[in-house]
């Protein structure tokens, strides 16, 4: 995915056009030229679409966007990266740049075991990514056990192989390797199993992705893999001043925008998720054609539409923003997003990779959903098109977890404080663990139809919780008590309240696996 700090914190203004484009641009221009007449057309739909509904091209039209009620009420959600990546199965899913980058392990494991980058290149992989077991069924079967609620595969990857059935490249997954419509087929099957799909795309950071493999004797120098390869643009870089700063042309930018819109026709996707690179200023005006045309158009078939972005490539309430690896420490106004993984090391599949355990993951969507945002968990399924069995296994914990305690958690919004406790959470990308462990003392609040949840993020070894937040002549909750339930547990608990707090007398065995939910009941039975 993506292995970088907050890139453009310092960025000056940009130059306002596309640099001239130089051979290697021009190479993959040629290369694609044969596909000129479909991406034309895909471009005339996007701008007639962006000139028949209530949205237009610009960010003051775009603010009138609404996230749709089911995102904001599904809270949990599977990502999925799964690609040509998955048959080396080293690094991370950055294998196809680091592969051809001097001096990293992927680059030494690739010559050790594949052959130098001249005579086994990326391309070389593809015949390999056969996907012989991928049983989309069982994998939406898998996803709905697991309490989620919403689908989103990774449609083109920053390697530049698309898994879905491209008109506009030869180089995809129902062309070559599994010759099969990944994402069409999942999008089928997941949405029969009554859950919603969408899709991301990566596609803007292939612009430069695999430049570094012009710096040695490599496959991508060879002008008949341009069309694969792409631009492999020169000059943008981890080490400049523009922290992976570049000048995208307007033939990639119109590329770009033609896929996007390709796959909105292709699967209708009610998420778009893209990742960090359209934040590069050349994209903007691309970004509010494709927001108008795609808004416009789930209108005009009765659906819904979400774009996911990253830090400032949208405007605020343009689109719903996505936080990778990392949360918010206060409610957030606006409903957000969290992107992690249940793998540790990689997003794709890699041999020895190391898995978060579901308690970690149910404490994380437990916090994110107390302050308006949800969960966007990726799992990364091996080559054959089986998903890891730690990943399974994962799942299925939070599902059972989700099955008694899902009413704290779908459909709720936050309540006037997220929590209580010692344990802080660090906000911000890549700060998904707070000062672990989390305690008894570490609550946190949602609420739902009347109703308010107090969700213990661990058991107190006393057995007692003390819920400060909703003492007696608290700010927060100044009427009375009127019950209090621990969910999965049958029997009635001691309760009371004084003005040290909520006092709650835990069940002498301890029941269910983590994460405790009380459900409570003003004597109004009016929560809020």
């Amino acid at each position: 995915m993506r292995f970088h700090a907050l890139f453009l914190s310092g960025l000056v203004a940009a130059a306002a056009s596309a640099q001239t484009p130089n051979a290697d641009d021009l190479a993959w221009q040629k290369a694609v030229h044969k596909f000129d007449a479909t991406r034309a057309a895909l471009l005339r739909k996007v701008d007639a679409a962006g000139q028949t509904g209530p949205f237009r091209p610009n960010w003051d039209s775009l603010k009138q966007y609404q996230v749709p009620s089911w995102y904001q009420d599904a809270k949990f959600g599977i990502f999925l990266h799964w690609g040509v990546y998955s048959v080396p199965a080293f690094g991370n899913e950055w294998y196809p740049r680091n592969m051809y980058k001097q001096g990293t392990p992927e680059f030494a494991h690739h010559l050790a075991t594949f052959g130098p980058q001249s005579k086994f290149g990326y391309k070389d992989f593809i015949p390999r990514f056969k996907a012989e077991k991928f049983d989309p069924k069982a994998w939406a079967d898998l996803f709905q056990k697991a309490g989620a609620k919403y689908v989103v595969p990774v449609g083109e990857h920053h390697d530049g192989f698309a898994m879905y059935n491209s008109d506009l490249s030869d180089w995809s997954a129902a062309k070559m390797g599994p010759h099969r419509d990944v994402v069409g087929d999942l999008a089928q099957s997941v949405r029969a199993a009554g859950l919603h799909f969408g899709v991301s795309s990566h596609r803007a950071e292939h612009y430069f992705f695999l430049n570094v493999a012009r710096e040695i004797d490599s496959d991508v120098r060879d002008p008949q893999f341009a069309a694969f390869y792409g631009p492999a643009h020169v000059g943008v870089t981890d080490k400049n001043n523009m922290h992976w700063g570049g000048h995208p042309d307007a033939a990639y930018l119109n590329d770009w925008l033609a896929r996007a819109a390709e796959m909105v026709g292709k699967y209708q996707p009610e998420i778009l998720w893209f990742d960090w690179w359209i934040e590069t200023p050349e994209f903007q005006p691309y970004l509010q054609r494709l927001a108008a045309f795609y808004y416009n158009d789930a209108g005009r078939r009765g659906s819904t539409a979400a774009i996911n972005y990253k830090f400032d490539a949208f405007q605020p309430g343009t689109a719903v923003l996505d936080i990778e690896r990392g949360q918010s420490d206060q409610i957030l106004p606006r409903f957000w997003q969290t992107d992690t993984s249940v793998s540790v090391k990689s997003w794709g599949y890699i041999d020895n990779d190391t898995f978060r355990s579901p308690e970690s993951l149910v404490q994380e969507l437990v916090d994110i959903v107390s302050k308006n945002g949800a969960l966007l968990l990726n799992v990364g399924p091996k080559s054959d098109g089986t998903i890891p069995e730690q990943a399974q296994n994962v799942l299925l914990a939070m599902g059972r977890w989700l099955s008694i305690n899902g009413e704290a958690i779908y459909g709720t919004r936050p309540w006037k404080i997220s929590g209580e406790g010692p344990t802080k959470v660090v906000g911000g990308s890549f700060n998904d663990t707070a000062t672990k462990p989390y305690t008894g003392r570490d609550i946190r609040f949602t609420t739902r139809g009347g109703l308010l949840y107090a969700i213990a993020l661990g058991w107190p070894p006393d057995g007692k919780i003390k819920i400060q937040s909703l003492a007696r002549g608290s700010k927060a909750l100044d009427s009375e008590i009127g019950a209090v339930q621990l969910l999965g547990y049958g029997g009635n608990l001691k309760w009371s309240r004084d003005a040290e707090g909520l006092k709650i007398e835990l069940p002498a065995a301890r029941t269910g696996e983590f994460a405790w939910v009380f459900r409570i009941a003003r004597a109004n039975r009016a929560a809020r």
